[in-house]
């Protein structure tokens, strides 16, 4: 769910909320029941959470291009050796 960023026009005070984006937004201050304002903000962008995304996570294909271009055959008898 989003962070919305709300500032009362009354009396200034400034707040966050977490809301569905369906949801209708705040129109009550918290603090002095004024009529409050969605600020427009950038938000906090996309965050990748876990161990990582390194280049050595995928395997390297031998042309580069996404396509190991030696039959199966080939390369099973090359892994033999």
């Amino acid at each position: 769910m989003p962070t919305y960023e709300y500032i009362c026009k009354d009396c200034g005070y400034q707040f966050e909320e977490f809301q569905s984006i369906s949801a209708e937004p705040i129109s009550k201050c918290p603090e002095c029941s004024g009529r409050v304002e969605k600020k427009i903000s950038a938000g906090a962008g996309l965050v990748f959470k876990g161990s990582g995304f390194y280049i050595t996570d995928y395997k390297k294909n031998n042309n580069g291009n996404g396509k190991n271009n030696k039959p199966k055959k080939e390369a099973k008898e090359e892994k033999k050796r």
